[in-house]
């Protein structure tokens, strides 16, 4: 534990002097954004940092004069020091990488009121001058020593991997989306907001008056959008359906019914658009704590899958992925212990998958397990159990026993961890996107993107063959 100690007005001559050097990074750019609320573009955007002028994302000019502050706080005085005035002029932007040399200097010590004239200034690793100036501080009345214990660990939570999937998609075509039942703002704006990015073209599938209503409520432009009128829940659903069968829909988007609604009509054995593949879900999780995006599956569809059913969702994720650029994804069998057990069930499926795995049963992935959620996505939790694995603490899906669990964990990780999630639906001829209330507008259109980004993949891909 460190110590730092306030120095009187007695115990400080002219021309002492105290410096500190710090590298401007991303997460200081984007921590000093949230305290102060200065979220002006040209710090946190590269294109609209050189759009106003400077090289790269610059950093906010306070954010070197808060240096000043530090060594005044922790050095010259110390602890019990006050600030009392601060005239600075700034010279340089500072960008990201640049490591900035501060310094403060007695200039004088004033008698008359017990108060010190610093002259502050910083500069960069190639001698610019950044910013100088004055400051004046009144020093403690006596000597102070504290104790500077563990400081608090801040982390700033932006969700970039959806931005960078969002990007992904602007080279490509939109999407015909046939979005069924959007009777409600939560259900309009998603497909609009996606729309807006061209992500997808919306066909809206429910009663006219009402969606146009809705729009008009949420301050929304219906133009671009075709509009199929429906009476009910079921028969939006079945008209969904029949447009993706008619190859006008190249996925779907579930609106405002239930989702037992949509998916009936999807899995009709009569009129729907099954697969010889089971169908099943995959969240595409944001976690702002892990270091890549992380996939779970099956946590909304398939209540209690058997070893076969597994055996497609796991290729329904990998196929996914090898769309969306991720060829030989690392895909973790969770389990709640890392080693096989008779007693759970989970581990001997996890077991006979992996084999499944080896044999080309299924491809184009790294699959392990059982494991445990710790050593599955942290190499720390791997090492200190001893397991040696090319998917343990670096996996980038978590395939769950069962709809329970992995329902339990997904929302766990939104409410916990402060994590964001898209979802689709996978195994039927087109792919569609699930939403939910509670996903938020950005969450919607990332939805929107990984069902754009795979219907372009299987534009080129051999067609599967549908069920009876």
């Amino acid at each position: 534990m460190a110590t730092i100690h306030g120095r009187t007005f007695d115990q400080i001559a002219p021309g002492d002097s105290a410096t500190l050097a710090r590298t401007l990074t991303m997460a200081d750019i984007e921590l000093f954004a949230v305290m102060s609320g200065d979220v002006n573009p040209w710090h946190l955007n590269e294109e609209a940092a050189r759009r106003s002028g400077f090289e790269h994302v610059a950093g906010h000019s306070q954010w070197g004069a808060a240096l000043f502050s530090n060594l005044v706080g922790m050095q010259l005085p110390g602890p019990g020091s006050r600030y009392v005035e601060q005239d600075l002029h700034f010279h340089k932007p500072v960008y990201i990488g640049d490591t900035v040399r501060a310094s403060v200097t007695v200039r004088e010590k004033r008698d008359a009121d017990r108060t010190l004239v610093l002259d502050c200034r910083c500069v960069n690793d190639r001698d610019d001058n950044i910013l100088d100036g004055v400051a004046v501080v009144t020093p403690p009345d006596s000597p102070l020593s504290m104790e500077i214990g563990d400081v608090p660990e801040v982390k700033v939570r932006r969700h970039q991997r959806f931005d960078a999937l969002i990007a992904r998609t602007r080279p490509l075509e939109p999407v015909s989306c046939a979005v069924a039942w959007p009777c409600s703002g939560d259900a309009l704006l998603g497909p609009l907001a996606a729309s807006k990015e061209t992500i997808i073209t919306p066909i809206l599938v429910g009663p006219e008056a009402t969606i146009r209503d809705i729009a008009r409520q949420q301050g929304e432009s219906l133009e671009g959008c075709r509009i199929i009128d429906c009476p009910d829940p079921a028969a939006a659903a079945a008209r969904c359906v029949e447009l993706a069968r008619g190859g006008e829909a190249e996925c779907l988007m579930k609106g405002s019914l239930h989702t037992d609604e949509l998916m009936s009509a999807v899995v009709s054995k009569t009129s729907g658009i099954r697969t010889t593949r089971r169908i099943s879900h995959v969240f595409a999780m944001d976690v702002p704590a892990y270091d890549r995006a992380l996939f779970i599956t099956d946590a909304a569809i398939n209540i209690a899958p058997t070893l076969a059913d597994k055996r497609d969702i796991i290729q329904n994720v990998v196929d996914l992925l090898a769309a969306l650029g991720l060829p030989e994804p690392r895909v973790a069998l969770l389990s709640a212990v890392e080693t096989v057990n008779e007693k759970i069930p989970s581990t001997l499926e996890a077991a006979a998958l992996c084999k499944m795995a080896e044999r080309g049963q299924i491809t184009g992935a790294i699959v392990d397990g059982p494991l445990a959620f710790d050593n599955a996505i942290s190499e720390q939790a791997a090492k200190i159990k001893k397991i040696v694995s090319p998917v343990a603490g670096r996996a980038d899906v978590l395939v769950v026993p069962d709809l329970q669990s992995g329902n339990m964990l997904v929302k766990q990780l939104s409410y916990f961890a402060g994590a964001e999630g898209g979802g689709i639906v996978l195994g039927a001829r087109v792919p569609i996107i699930l939403t939910s209330r509670a996903d938020s507008v950005r969450a919607r259109v990332a939805s929107a993107a990984i069902a754009q980004l795979f219907a372009h993949a299987r534009r080129t891909a051999a067609p599967q063959v549908t069920g009876a």
